[in-house]
């Protein structure tokens, strides 16, 4: 039987527009966030057993070198790099460590030092990991420069086609995650704009405008993981937050079924969905607040469908209706998402970690949620990977 894991304590950065905070590089970061972390747990690295620690633009043994602020004491440090779901992987190890009975108190780090404008690759004198997943979309759809904005665009525009879906639904998310980022002093906006602005913002790739687009991001985060004996030992019971259930897939031949949707992580989402609520004996009705993966607003509408929160395509009759905000059924991205918080994409799945653990304790100040029992978190990067993680506050 598997050990039960605790999230204890949780750091993160404000998430910054790149290049724009002086002198703070990727260790600085890491520093920053893990220091939170160990303090918010109440303990000093020297009790930290493992490391795994994520981010995608860097050299080898970044890792280590992030590590190494926080204190030299010769643990494994592992590094991790699955684009956009780099920061949930390294959770996900960290949390397996833990489940088999490893080590009894593990750190998972993410940060991201990257560059202003859109994503491009690293490396032109190879195999592009997604090359595949650009050659199937190219087949059914126009093509478009730089990639991102495209292949979501694409899915958005697909549904739209099929279910009646429209340019205001996708508009009213970006809408709805700038008005939640007011309240959330580590985002990299803090802005409110109207529905109306959103759909006159610049035109990235139809019908996604540039408020409904992630912006690139420097930031870091980190949890501290442990064992049960370890809460007890440490008589962490009362600010400890427990994984009930998490999962991670990979791509499926679906993802080459000819939808734009698989293309970008459908089935993906909606295996890794099913796989949590049936380890945690929970279903989507019953959690209170989700941070999902909204890098665009197409993906967090079309993931209202993959996580159960609507039948396949209502998603639109979803947004209409006012249930992921304040109020209605769900919170979802109280955070302001990654369209307002930003996607620093190696940190990104351990903010969303964060925002979860403070919302679960009661503690995430103007953002909180009322009566929060349990939360689930969302994060994808293609190529490809998902995460899917299920919370709940420790029983007393």
């Amino acid at each position: 039987m598997a050990n039960k894991v605790y999230v204890v304590g949780v750091g993160m950065t404000k998430f910054e527009k790149p290049g724009r905070r002086e002198d703070w590089d990727y260790p600085q970061m890491a520093k920053e966030s893990g220091t939170k972390a160990l303090e918010d747990a109440g303990i000093s690295f020297d009790e930290v057993r493992q490391a795994y620690v994520g981010y995608v633009y860097g050299e080898s043994t970044s890792g280590q070198r992030a590590v190494y602020e926080l204190g030299m004491t010769g643990i494994p440090v592992v590094n991790v790099n699955n684009n956009c779901s780099t920061g949930s992987t390294a959770l996900y190890l960290a949390a397996e460590a833990i489940r088999g009975g490893r080590a009894d108190c593990v750190l998972a780090l993410g940060f991201e030092k990257m560059q202003p404008g859109s994503l491009g690759s690293t490396y032109d004198d190879r195999e592009q990991p997604m090359g595949r997943h650009i050659q199937a979309l190219a087949e059914i759809s126009e093509v478009l420069f730089p990639p991102a904005p495209w292949m979501f665009g694409a899915a958005g525009r697909e549904h739209m086609k099929a279910y009646g879906t429209t340019a205001e639904h996708f508009a009213k998310i970006g809408e709805k995650n700038h008005r939640h980022s007011v309240n959330n002093p580590y985002a990299q906006f803090q802005e409110s704009y109207s529905l109306q602005d959103i759909l006159d913002s610049r035109m990235i790739y139809d019908p996604l405008t540039k408020l409904q687009c992630s912006p690139t991001s420097d930031g870091s985060g980190a949890a501290i993981l442990v064992s049960e004996s370890f809460v007890d030992s440490h008589g962490l019971a009362d600010q400890a937050v427990e994984i009930v259930g998490q999962a991670m897939t990979t791509d499926f031949a679906s993802t080459f079924d000819g939808t734009a949707k698989n293309i970008i992580g459908y089935d993906m989402n909606v295996q890794a969905a099913r796989q949590v609520y049936d380890q945690a004996g929970l279903g989507p009705q019953d959690f209170q607040v989700i941070e999902l993966h909204d890098c665009f607003s197409a993906n967090e509408l079309l993931l209202y469908e993959a996580l159960g929160l609507c039948a396949e395509g209502e998603a639109g009759k979803l947004v209409d209706s006012g249930d992921t905000t304040y109020g209605g059924k769900w919170v979802v991205n109280p955070s302001g998402g990654l369209i307002s918080k930003g996607h620093p994409l190696g940190a990104t799945g351990l903010a969303q970690c964060a925002e979860l653990t403070w919302q679960l304790r009661g503690t995430a100040d103007k953002r909180q949620v009322d009566g929060v029992e349990a939360a689930l978190q969302h994060n994808i990067g293609l190529g490809g990977a998902a995460v899917v993680t299920a919370y709940q506050r420790a029983e007393r």
